[in-house]
C-alpha cells in the first residue's frame, strides 16, 4: 500500500471521527432537549446505543470503501484525533448548520405537515357534521317506529 493511498484513509478515518462526533452530538442533543416524559427520553441510553453502532458500521463502511476493509492500528487513533477535532474546532459550525437547516427545512416542513393535517382533519369533522345533520331526520324517524312497535308489543 503506498504512502498517499495510507494518508488518504488516514484522513478518511479523521473525517469519520468528525462525522461520528456530529452524529452523537446531534443525538445528545435531541435527547437532552427532549420532553421530560418524552419517548426520546425514556430511552435515551438505547438509542445513544443504537447510534454508536450505526457510527460503527459506517466507519466500517467507508474503511471499505477506501481500504477494502483492511484495518490499521492507526485507525482508532485517528477516529478519536476525529472526534477531539469535532469537539474542538468543528464544535461551533456544526452546531450553526445544524441551527440554521432546523430553522429554514425543518421547521416549515413541520409547520406544513401540520396544517395539512389539521386541513384534512377539520375537512372530515365537516364532512361528518353534514352527514349526521342528513341522517338525523332518519335516526328520528327510526327511533319513532321502533318506540311505536315496542309499545304494541307490551300491549
Amino acid at each position: 500500500m503506498s504512502l498517499s493511498v495510507q494518508f488518504l484513509s488516514l484522513l478518511a478515518m479523521i473525517g469519520t471521527g468528525i462525522a461520528a462526533g456530529a452524529f452523537m452530538d446531534m443525538i445528545g442533543t435531541g435527547t437532552a432537549y427532549a420532553g421530560k416524559k418524552s419517548f426520546i427520553r425514556k430511552y435515551a441510553v438505547a438509542i445513544e446505543v443504537i447510534g454508536w453502532v450505526l457510527v460503527g458500521c459506517a466507519t466500517f463502511y467507508v474503511l471499505y470503501l477506501v481500504r477494502d476493509g483492511a484495518w490499521r492500528m492507526y485507525d482508532p487513533v485517528a477516529q478519536v484525533s476525529g472526534l477531539l477535532l469535532y469537539a474542538s474546532f468543528f464544535y461551533r459550525p456544526f452546531r450553526l448548520f445544524g441551527r440554521i437547516v432546523l430553522l429554514l427545512v425543518v421547521k416549515p416542513l413541520w409547520f406544513m405537515i401540520r396544517l395539512i393535517v389539521s386541513v384534512v382533519r377539520q375537512i372530515i369533522r365537516l364532512l361528518m357534521k353534514i352527514l349526521s345533520v342528513l341522517v338525523l331526520p332518519f335516526v328520528k324517524l327510526f327511533r319513532l317506529i321502533s318506540m311505536k312497535r315496542f309499545k304494541r308489543k307490551e300491549k
